[in-house]
C-alpha cells in the first residue's frame, strides 16, 4: 500500500508539473511558434507569410505548442520522478549504471532538434521553395504553407529525429544486460542500414531530404553505439 500511495504522490506531482509547464508554454507559444518558424523565414525573406484557414485554427496551433513544449519540458522531470521510485529497489551498481542515462537521453533528443531546426528545415524549406513559379508569362505558384501544417511538418520531425537519436542509449542498455553484443552489431550493419531507411521513410513525411537526413545521423549514431557496447564489454570482462 505504501508503494501506491508513493507512486500516486509521484504521478500527481508529475501532473501538476505538466500542467504548470503547459500554461507557461501557451503563454509564451506565439514566441515558440515564431522561433520554429525561424528557418521557413530565413529561406523565404523577411516579407514571407503564413496562413490559416478557419477561424480557431491558430488557437488550436498555439494549444498544441503548449502541450508539445509541456511535454518536452516535464519529461526529465517524469524520469527522476519514476527513477526516484525505483532506485530503493536496485543495487548500488545498477543505480550508478543508470543514472548518465536520465541525462543522456534527454540531452541526444535536444540534439536531434537542434539539428532539425538548423540543418533539416533549412535544407527541405529551400528544397521547397525550388518549386514556386513566379513570373509573368506563367500562373503563379508560391509556397505559403497554413500554421497547422508547418507546425506538424517541424514536430514531426522533431519527434523522428528525438527518437532515433536515442539509439546509443537503447543500444548501450540492451548490451549491459547482455541482449547484444558489438560483434552482432557489426555483423548486422547491412542490415540495420536499410531499417534504418525504410524507418526514416515512415517517420518523417514523405521528402527525400528529410529521409536522408534522418537516416545518415542514425547511421553514425549506429557506428558510434559499436563503439560504446564494446567499451561495456571491455569493462565487463576487466570487471
Amino acid at each position: 500500500i505504501e508503494h501506491f500511495i508513493e507512486l500516486r504522490t509521484r504521478i500527481i506531482r508529475s501532473v501538476i508539473f505538466l500542467a504548470f509547464a503547459f500554461f507557461i508554454a501557451f503563454v509564451i507559444s506565439e514566441e515558440i511558434y515564431l522561433f520554429l518558424v525561424n528557418p521557413y523565414e530565413t529561406i523565404m525573406g523577411s516579407g514571407s507569410q503564413m496562413i490559416y484557414t478557419a477561424p480557431q485554427e491558430f488557437l488550436i496551433v498555439k494549444l498544441k505548442i503548449a502541450l508539445f513544449g509541456g511535454l518536452l519540458v516535464s519529461f526529465p522531470y517524469f524520469c527522476m520522478e519514476l527513477y526516484s521510485f525505483i532506485a530503493p529497489g536496485l543495487y548500488k551498481k545498477e543505480k550508478i549504471a543508470m543514472a548518465p542515462y536520465l541525462i543522456i537521453s534527454p540531452l541526444l533528443f535536444m540534439l536531434g532538434a537542434i539539428t532539425v531546426h538548423y540543418i533539416i528545415m533549412p535544407l527541405a524549406l529551400n528544397f521547397f521553395a525550388e518549386m514556386q513559379i513566379n513570373n509573368k508569362e506563367s500562373i503563379t505558384i508560391l509556397m505559403m504553407p497554413k500554421v497547422s501544417e508547418y507546425l506538424n511538418f517541424i514536430t514531426s520531425l522533431i519527434i523522428a529525429f528525438g527518437l532515433c537519436f536515442q539509439l546509443p542509449v537503447l543500444l548501450a542498455l540492451l548490451a549491459r544486460v547482455g541482449f547484444v553484443t558489438s560483434s552482432l552489431l557489426k555483423k548486422g550493419r547491412k542490415y540495420a542500414i536499410v531499417l534504418v531507411f525504410l524507418i526514416a521513410a515512415f517517420l518523417t513525411p514523405p521528402d527525400l531530404i528529410s529521409q536522408i537526413g534522418l537516416a545518415l545521423p542514425t547511421l553514425l549514431l549506429y557506428e558510434i553505439s559499436i563503439l560504446i557496447v564494446s567499451i561495456i564489454e571491455k569493462r565487463k570482462n576487466n570487471g
